[in-house]
């Protein structure tokens, strides 16, 4: 954040002073004054469930409880422990264990508003000065111990001193502290930040007593450390059996504690959940066909186009759906880690950008499902527009200095293939770009002053990525640079990413309809030399950073829209990814083993929460279990 004023700055000890007595005086109006509790909190207009609402309206409250539901999951995992964020490979299975001070709907956007779960109520003064949860008194964990204030504090502190994402999220929360027997009071180190009252209720909350207790075997636990015991939570589902790198069986808890609470009611109706790991994606696809688990979520076009002719399909045992993306904005790019000197010139990186040819893999690979990606919030109102608003030039006039300007004059756009002719002439202005920047084709190859050849390793996990990477690095043979494509397991994967130990890669960023502080680990230059940070890219810019602040303290929803896009069309211009495709529908196949309510929730297929398990539904499809 951008404080009032720097004790630094010589000749300044008068204004600083004055300051601080200004500072002191608005605190000590924001701690006298008694904010009423609060039963729901929105970032946004007013939450759609009243504070008496029974359930949420996408649910079925008389859904029956019983069965299974079985998954399959790319890849494998080592550990239990999700909240290391630069250790181990964690299985997120183990997430329905936990729970939060507060959770969010499915029909509303995004996480725009949330209602009681740990907590039972939640308070702010009207400057965002400082926040207070109140838990409510029947939470328990899976053991039958109470959730407490001690519980609160010490997964705050525990989790953003080692879990990356907290560190920036929870970034301006300089304290967590006791404020009554349940209730826990968090202090910001500015006001202004309307968002932070409300991601608190985000914290996942965990078991101190446990997790400082000794396992079966005698041994003190350690949270700073992986582990494959089964996680104690106070969430509906227990982790029952952990089989490494296999697979995670969840239990529904009989003696759920929250079972009756209006965000719960309708829930939660399987008994078992059940995850299959499976290391290759064309052996995942074949155990979904012989039925070895119930619902997957495709992600490869191809495969949804040509790969859902087979008997079960065919006769009707397996349905698919395809659902519209209303719930988020996303950036899918190749990252070049610009912490490496050859990619810190801009030019280098646009020039990367002509060599991908996109048109030609939507047409052969993609078979037209896939839209190319033009917004670091694509598929949103966030999405920079044509040239910068009055407003947006408003908090970019005073950056004009730092930012490139093409961000006044041209809007940004991919370069177009899709024809012969576009191809050569896009590799021409590549050509021509990477010479401004000192490199030439020499002997066949693109060289640096030195003599040094610009070669690219590709660092991956997953096969799919083929299918696009090997197109990409034929085009770029054509301009003399070598792409090795490096397929790594899923270990290996996380160690170098989370270190940033690559040269380029894949990422996906998912972007809330409300962003806010978590803009930081994206893009902010504090984030870029954080190990397990968000920012792959390592991204360090000024303007950057002063744009974050605009979106995580912009005072309603029309000034964050404009600051979005502001930072939006910043980050376009600096050319620091390589944008790729994504569709703004999800596409799902599953066994006809289930029911659902009529009408799904806005924003989520709701699988499994909102599902249950149908017997009459699976006898007709000739379906056992």
């Amino acid at each position: 954040m951008i404080r009032p004023f720097a004790l630094s700055f010589p000749g300044r000890r008068l204004v600083a002073a004055l300051s601080v007595l200004l500072s002191l005086s608005a605190a000590t109006t924001a701690w006298a004054e008694e904010p009423e509790w609060r039963t729901a909190t929105a970032l946004g207009g007013e939450p759609r469930y009243a504070a008496d609402f029974a359930h949420f309206d996408y649910v079925n409250p008389d859904a029956p409880k019983g069965g299974e539901a079985r998954f399959g999951v790319e890849g494998n995992f080592d550990s239990t422990n999700l909240f290391l964020g630069t250790k181990g490979t964690p299985a997120a299975a183990v997430a329905s264990a936990y729970e939060s001070l507060f959770t969010s709907s499915l029909d509303e956007v995004d996480i725009s508003a949330t209602y009681p779960l740990l907590a039972e109520a939640m308070r702010y003064p009207s400057d965002f000065a400082w926040a207070e949860y109140r838990l409510d008194p029947r939470a328990r964990w899976q053991d039958g111990e109470p959730v407490t204030v001690d519980d609160v504090i010490w997964s705050f502190d525990t989790l953003k001193e080692i879990y990356p994402l907290f560190t920036n999220y929870y970034n301006h929360v300089v304290k967590a502290e006791p404020a009554g027997e349940r209730t826990v009071r968090f202090i910001f180190d500015a006001p202004g930040n309307r968002e932070l009252p409300h991601i608190l209720g985000q914290l996942y909350v965990l078991p101190k007593h446990w997790w400082q207790g000794k396992d079966e075997s005698g041994k003190p636990r350690n949270i700073r450390e992986t582990t494959l015991e089964a996680p104690l939570g106070s969430g509906p589902y227990k982790v029952t059996a952990v089989d490494v790198g296999r697979r995670v069986t969840l239990v529904r808890d009989p003696d759920y504690w929250g079972a009756t609470l209006p965000v719960v009611i309708g829930t939660n109706n399987f008994d078992r959940l059940i995850y299959d790991y499976y290391v290759d994606p064309t052996v995942l696809m074949e155990a979904f066909k012989a039925d070895k688990y119930d619902f997957r979520s495709e992600r490869s076009a191809k495969m949804w186009a040509t790969g859902y002719d087979f008997p079960a399909k065919n006769e009707g045992k397996v349905v698919t759906m395809t659902f519209p993306r209303n719930a988020s904005g996303v950036m899918q790019a190749l990252v070049p880690n610009l912490r490496l000197s050859k990619y810190q010139d801009a030019r280098v990186r646009r020039a990367l950008n002509l060599a991908f040819d996109y048109e030609t893999l939507k047409r052969t690979v993609f078979f037209d499902l896939y839209d190319r990606i033009d917004s670091f919030y694509f598929g949103t109102e966030l999405a920079a527009r044509n040239l910068p608003s009055p407003d947006e030039l408003a908090l970019l006039e005073p950056l004009r200095d730092k930012l490139p300007p093409a961000v006044f004059t041209t809007p940004y756009a991919n370069p177009v293939g899709g024809t012969p002719e576009a191809v050569r002439e896009n590799l021409r202005q590549a050509v021509a770009l990477f010479a401004e920047a000192g490199w030439t084709i020499r002997d066949g190859k693109m060289r640096n002053a030195k003599g040094e050849p610009f070669r690219i390793e590709y660092l991956t996990f997953s096969s799919l990525d083929e299918r696009y990477v090997a197109p990409f690095a034929k085009s770029l043979g054509r301009i003399g640079i070598d792409l090795d494509y490096r397929l790594v397991d899923d270990a290996q994967y996380l160690n170098r990413t989370r270190s940033f130990d690559f040269d380029m890669t894949v990422d996906v960023w998912g972007q809330s309809l409300s962003p806010g502080n978590e803009q930081r680990e994206m893009w902010g230059s504090k984030a870029a030399d954080l190990p397990g940070s968000r920012n792959t890219a390592g991204i360090k810019d000024a303007a950057v950073d002063a744009l974050i602040e605009k979106v995580i303290y912009a005072e309603n929803r029309e000034a964050l829209v404009t600051a979005t896009r502001a930072l939006d069309r910043v980050l376009l211009a600096g050319n620091y990814v390589i944008p790729l495709f994504y569709s703004k529908n999800s596409f799902y196949a599953y066994w006809k083993r289930f029911g659902h309510p009529e009408t799904l929730p806005k924003y989520s297929v709701g699988f499994p929460d909102v599902w249950w398990y149908d017997p009459a539904v699976a006898s007709a499809a000739g379906l056992s279990r």
